[in-house]
Formats: C-alpha cells, sequence, structure tokens
C-alpha cells in the first residue's frame, strides 16, 4: 500500500488530470495544447536538444569507458572518480560555471586579460549552449552503462583472436564492438531520457533567450492562473511522460540484450605502448575543459566584491560567503530546507527499504514483489517536471479527514523526494540483502531469537554500510536537485537548487557562485567519504566503483 502512494498514485492521477475533461463535444485541454503551435516548438527543441547531447556524452562516454576499462593507462580509479563529477554535480551549478567562464563579464577572463569586448553576446545562451552542457552531464552515465558491459567480454575470446594474428584494431571492429553495441543504444537512451527531463541547463541558457524544451515551457506557464492551467499543465507533461516511457523501454530493452558472456573479472588489456601517455595527457586535457576550469570560473567569480571585474588582492572579498552563513538570510534557510528535506528522505526510505529487501531475500520470484521493483522505479524514469505537476494535483485540495493542505509547504517536497528517490535508496539495501547468507538469520532462529533480535544482532550490523551508502546516496542527490523543488517550492521553502537558479535569474551571480561553490565541495566530500565506504560494500552499490 504504501509503495502504491508513494509511487504509483501521482502517475494515476496526472493521467486521470489530463483525460478528465476529453468531450465529443468541446475541445478538452489535451487538444488545445496539442494544437498550440509553442507546444510543438518546445516539442521540437527538447527532441533536437536531447538528441544532439545525446551524441556528445555517447562520445565522451564511450571513449572513456574504452580508455579506462581496456586499456593499459594508470590511475583508473581516479580518473573514475573525476569524470562522475560531473553527474553529481547538480546541473544548474554545472551551468552557471560556464556562465561565469565565458562572456564578457568572466572574472576569469578579465583576471586573465582574455575576456571579450562589453556588450559581446553570451555564446552559451542558444540552443548549442544548452546540448554541449546537457552531453558533458550525462557523459558519465553513458560511461557507467558501457562500463558494465565491457567489464564481462570474455578475456578468453579477445586473446585467441590476437592468438591468431588479429590486430588491435581488428579485435576492437570485429569482437569488442559487436559485443558492446547494445551497450552502447542503451546508454544513448539513457542520456537521451536525462536530456528531457533535465529543467536546470535549459531554463538557466535557454529562458534567457526565449528558447523554451518541454520542462521550461510547463514552468513559464506556471505564471498562468486560468481556468484551465492545471489541466494543461498536465497534458504537457503527459507528453514528456510518454516520450520518457517511449525512451526508458528502448534504454531496458538493448540493456537487458547486452553480451554478458563471462563472469565479471579483469577485462583483456590492450597495451598503449608509446601512445600511453599521449592517452592520459588528452584525458587530462579533456577533464580540464569541461571540469576543472569552468569551476576554476565559479571560484573565481565567488571571491569578488563586484561582478565582472578581475580578481586580484584589491578586489578579493569573502562577503558572497559570509552571507550563506548568516541565520536570516535566505541562503541559510535554503541550506536548512534542503537538509532536512534530503535527510529526511533519505532516513524514511532505508526505514522502508528495509524491510522490502527482506521481503524480496525470503520470496524472490513473488510476482507481488517484483510489481513492486517495477512501481519504484516509476517516478524516476519520469521527469521531474512531471512528478511535480502530479504532485500538486495530490495535494493541491486538503487532504480528507485530516483538511490539512500540503500545497505550499515543506511536506509537498519530501513526498515528491520519497518517490523520486525510492529506488536509489532501496538498491544498495536490496544488493547487500540478497548476498547475505539466509543461514545465519535461521540458526540464530533455532536457537530461541526472535525477529526483533535477528534485526538487532544479525541482519542491520550486516547491512549497515549499505544503509549508510543508500542515506549519503539519497541525500547526495535531493540535496542539490532542482527540477522537482523547482516547480513546489514557495515564499521561505527554497531549496538550494532554487535559490542557485533565482540568484542566477536576478543576477546576483556572486551569491550564486558562492552557494554553488559550496555546494560543489558537499559533493566532492559525499563522493569521498562513498568511496572510503567502498570496499566493504557489495560490488554495483556505488557507481563509480566495480
Amino acid at each position: 500500500m504504501l509503495i502504491t502512494i508513494i509511487s504509483v498514485l501521482p502517475t494515476v492521477r496526472l493521467v486521470m488530470q489530463a483525460l478528465s475533461d476529453i468531450s465529443w463535444h468541446h475541445p478538452s485541454s489535451l487538444s488545445k495544447v496539442i494544437s498550440q503551435k509553442n507546444t510543438w516548438l518546445a516539442f521540437n527543441h527538447s527532441i533536437y536538444t536531447s538528441f544532439m547531447a545525446m551524441w556528445v556524452s555517447l562520445f565522451l562516454g564511450g571513449a572513456l569507458a574504452f580508455f579506462v576499462v581496456l586499456s593499459d593507462i594508470r590511475w583508473k580509479s581516479l580518473w573514475v572518480f573525476l569524470f562522475m563529477l560531473p553527474m553529481m554535480i547538480p546541473p544548474q551549478v554545472t551551468a552557471l560555471s560556464w556562465l561565469q567562464l565565458m562572456g564578457p563579464s568572466s572574472v576569469l577572463l578579465k583576471t586573465l586579460g582574455m575576456a571579450p569586448a562589453l556588450g559581446s553576446k553570451q555564446p552559451l545562451y542558444s540552443a548549442w549552449g544548452i546540448i554541449l552542457l546537457m552531453g558533458i552531464q550525462h557523459t558519465s552515465l553513458v560511461f557507467l552503462i558501457l562500463r558494465s558491459n565491457l567489464l564481462y567480454i570474455p578475456k578468453e575470446l579477445i586473446e585467441a583472436a590476437r592468438l591468431n594474428g588479429a590486430s588491435q584494431q581488428r579485435v576492437f571492429i570485429d569482437i569488442i564492438f559487436p559485443l558492446c553495441r547494445n551497450g552502447l543504444v542503451a546508454g544513448a537512451a539513457v542520456a537521451f531520457i536525462s536530456g528531457l527531463g533535465n529543467f536546470g541547463i535549459p531554463a538557466m541558457l535557454g529562458i534567457p533567450v526565449s528558447y523554451y524544451v518541454l520542462p521550461t515551457l510547463i514552468y513559464q506557464k506556471m505564471a498562468d492562473f486560468g481556468p484551465t492551467m492545471i489541466s494543461e499543465l498536465s497534458s504537457l507533461s503527459l507528453i514528456i511522460a510518454v516520450l520518457a516511457v517511449v525512451a526508458v523501454w528502448v534504454q531496458h530493452h538493448f540493456q537487458n540484450k547486452m553480451t554478458l558472456m563471462s563472469a565479471q573479472g579483469k577485462p583483456f588489456k590492450f597495451e598503449l605502448n608509446q601512445w600511453r601517455l599521449v592517452v592520459e595527457i588528452s584525458l587530462a586535457v579533456v577533464l580540464l575543459a569541461i571540469l576543472v576550469i569552468p569551476l576554476l570560473a565559479l571560484l573565481s567569480s565567488s571571491f569578488v566584491a563586484a561582478q565582472g571585474i578581475p580578481l586580484s588582492w584589491e578586489t578579493f572579498s569573502w562577503q558572497g560567503y559570509i552571507n550563506i552563513f548568516k541565520p536570516q538570510s535566505s541562503v541559510w534557510r535554503a541550506f536548512t530546507n534542503s537538509f532536512f528535506l534530503s535527510l529526511m528522505a533519505a532516513v524514511i526510505i532505508v526505514l522502508i527499504s528495509i524491510p522490502l529487501a527482506y521481503w524480496g531475500q525470503r520470496d524472490s520470484s513473488s510476482k507481488l514483489y517484483y510489481v513492486s521493483k517495477v512501481m519504484m522505479d516509476i517516478p524516476y524514469a519520469l521527469p521531474g517536471v512531471v512528478l511535480s505537476i502530479a504532485c500538486i494535483l495530490i495535494f493541491v485540495k486538503p487532504l480528507p479527514i485530516v483538511n490539512v493542505s500540503l500545497y505550499g509547504t515543506l511536506w509537498i517536497i519530501l513526498f515528491a523526494y520519497l518517490a523520486r528517490f525510492l529506488t536509489v535508496g532501496f538498491k544498495p539495501i536490496q544488493s547487500s540483502m540478497l548476498q547475505m547468507d539466509v543461514a545465519l538469520e535461521e540458526a540464530a532462529q533455532l536457537c530461541g531469537a526472535n525477529f526483533t533480535q535477528r534485526l538487532r544482532d544479525i541482519l542491520i550490523p550486516l547491512l549497515a554500510p549499505s544503509v549508510f551508502a543508500g542515506i549519503i546516496l539519497v541525500f547526495l542527490i535531493a540535496f542539490n536537485e532542482l527540477t522537482v523543488s523547482a516547480l513546489l517550492w514557495s515564499a521561505g521553502k527554497e531549496t538550494v537548487g532554487v535559490i542557485i537558479f533565482n540568484m542566477d535569474e536576478s543576477g546576483d551571480a556572486i551569491m550564486a557562485s558562492a552557494v554553488s561553490v559550496v555546494v560543489v565541495l558537499l559533493v566532492i566530500v559525499l563522493m569521498l567519504i562513498l568511496s572510503l565506504l567502498g570496499k566493504r560494500l557489495p560490488k554495483g552499490v556505488i557507481p563509480w566503483q566495480s
């Protein structure tokens, strides 16, 4: 029942609202939305930017996966960790860092004497700016899927081809590429889905020049308080949901067909010989270009007294960071709200996941258990704005019996977080539970231990690392999210993602940069903690570790 309320109810409510006024006699909201020119313009923009960004992600993520898994480059774990950072950094922070890097007001470029002339156009305010940043943002997703595919390619198959005189090029073309073709398609589908649902990057780069995709069109239409606004938003959300479902089906179809011919182990490594240093330098250059330099631009922008002046000892200022920690400031309130919501969501999700995973271990063949897992995946697969509209539909009216409305409160955001991130917190605990030997609990039961004692003395201690990992993963993702809370926040109920977006919109780039730097530091610290914890966790729990 709880899974149904959290995971299924929002989607059902959205569909009901979108189809509620369909009639033979009067045009429905869905037909009105479909007939509007700006709907199809935003639809085309969504398809175009997501499709082109997918190719950027496919190129970068594919090249990284091949070099990290199949070559003899050094420091592989470090490369994987560093190239995972773009995925963990919030999209709005990625967009802001690049905006602070390019354009005539860039503090970093002004400090280096390389800034364009005042009045020059910001090149990122365009479709290609959105494509570039979404491609970088989703590179890690392609890398993770393709890496898991490459790790299972039989080493013996490649060695046999090499013994028969096949060159490294022929081995790649005739063996490796055919075996990982489905992984490439699955990775491309994931990147496309993520592009469809991305709000932060299209909002910060597209809205200033009136370039709308479907999520940002929904955001703009929220300002229209007409009588049909909710139904029209539901219809728009339904269009995105249908697109996302089709892309998710493609991803699962090809991911299930990925060639897994051997147990995961050490794959065959191609020797790069004199090219190894060249490849390592090339990876470092790419990392500098897509991550380090934009973050340096963000950092330099957070330390000046006014936007658009070069950084020097005379212009250096801590004021942006001081303002963050003023108890009366909206930024401090946003940090407090995000901390509360993320921690509450993480703890509640773990409390739900433990008995659910225990049930799965004892009755893994149950159809009801399988359906429950599928239901948990639905809100995570849907774009965040779709889930937001669904939550508004559920809670815009007071709850029955108690007659209390959650709309405009932190509780509606918490509900949305529970729905969206339940599967994130569940999977580490499920992986750990499935690898746990049932004989331990059965022996304790034979010795007279009741369920509470077995839970306290056996299950919880063995699950503790995965529970902790689940809490950190949910907290890490929820603390920085914008897509869901962008439509659910109200005055005094801002989250960190919302405050960064609002500051950028209002032109307060210094404060936005300072907040973003703090967020990036938090992301790095939590990722390092997870990495240190990785040795005690089952394989696959931490995305960037085998």
